[in-house]
């Protein structure tokens, strides 16, 4: 068993430096349980990613991503035949051909001693794994991450329930691959594009959205040991106050993260406006977004700054 409970599969995430939440752990556990996809979804930076990658720690098992993207088709996911190589053998071997068929007499008869000898040169040596091959073909159980699916196309998608429904692959030149153990898969989307209900049924899903402030400040503890308690308070107390602004692009937590480090750095341990504004290019992506939190601080509440 993967993890004996969600008690365990929180446990051994925190560990790896995950800070779960209980849903996120009961998925993770049913996931394991039940060998379904998780398909996560979510805002961009909220920890999709890192969720494999960490479930991948906590099992220590290797974690084999594939990044979608538009025109993704099934010969870059699944494997490449190196012709070249192939050809390159044949061509070393050409004596050696000689010898097996010097004895025919006729044409069928040479060809029929050349195909007792296929194997040699249609075999897995002359085939280059990709991702889900990798998958698939792994002696050992492995985490598949197949990254912002929503980015493929629908045809790829439709490809991608084959694969997920028996873990079997047929390529035609050496035959069926099937899985010796079932990968721990995970698709991540952004909602790039709505994905197909068949994908969806297929899969347990998880949405991952900005954590509270209470899952927030235990990832900066956790990413930064030893850094000051207030001063991780004063830093997501700032963020979550940014994100409730109209903002094309919300500050997430990989921006919390990135912009700790630059406080940190910048040896700047006191979250005032000033500060803020002279490292929004940290936080905001976008200066229409950085001009809506600049009139955000310019005009203080009558409680003075929250943040302060």
């Amino acid at each position: 068993m993967l993890f004996k409970n969600v008690a365990d599969a929180d446990k051994k995430l925190r560990d790896v430096g995950y800070i779960s939440s209980q849903e996120i752990a009961t998925v993770v556990y049913l996931a394991g349980v039940t060998k379904k996809p998780v398909l996560v979804e979510g805002p961009a930076g909220v920890g999709k990613t890192e969720l494999a990658k960490a479930v991948a720690k906590a099992l220590k098992r290797e974690l084999i991503r594939l990044q979608c993207y538009e025109g993704l088709d099934e010969s870059k996911a699944l494997y490449d035949w190196e012709y070249s190589k192939q050809l390159l053998y044949t061509q070393m071997l050409k004596e050696k051909i000689q010898d097996i068929i010097a004895d025919t007499k006729t044409l069928p008869e040479a060809m029929d001693r050349i195909a007792l000898q296929e194997n040699a040169f249609f075999s897995e040596r002359f085939v280059h794994p990709r991702p889900l091959l990798q998958a698939i073909s792994s002696e050992k159980p492995v985490v598949l991450l197949i990254d912002e699916i929503d980015k493929s196309d629908p045809e790829f998608e439709a490809f991608l329930l084959e694969i997920l429904s028996d873990y079997q692959v047929t390529i035609p030149e050496i035959g069926t691959q099937s899985a010796q153990h079932i990968p721990f898969v995970f698709l991540t989307s952004n909602n790039f594009r709505e994905l197909s209900d068949t994908l969806k049924r297929r899969c347990l899903h998880l949405h991952i959205d900005y954590p509270d402030m209470n899952r927030e400040l235990g990832i900066l503890l956790v990413k930064f040991p030893g850094i000051d308690r207030v001063f991780a308070e004063k830093i997501v107390e700032a963020v979550r106050t940014i994100r409730d602004l109209d903002l094309k692009k919300k500050p997430c937590v990989s921006e919390t993260v990135d912009w700790t480090r630059s406080l940190i750095a910048l040896q700047m341990f006191e979250i005032k406006p000033e500060v803020i504004m002279g490292t929004l290019n940290v936080l905001c992506k976008s200066e229409a977004d950085a001009q809506k939190v600049r009139e955000h601080y310019s005009r203080p509440p009558k409680g003075g700054f929250s943040c302060a």
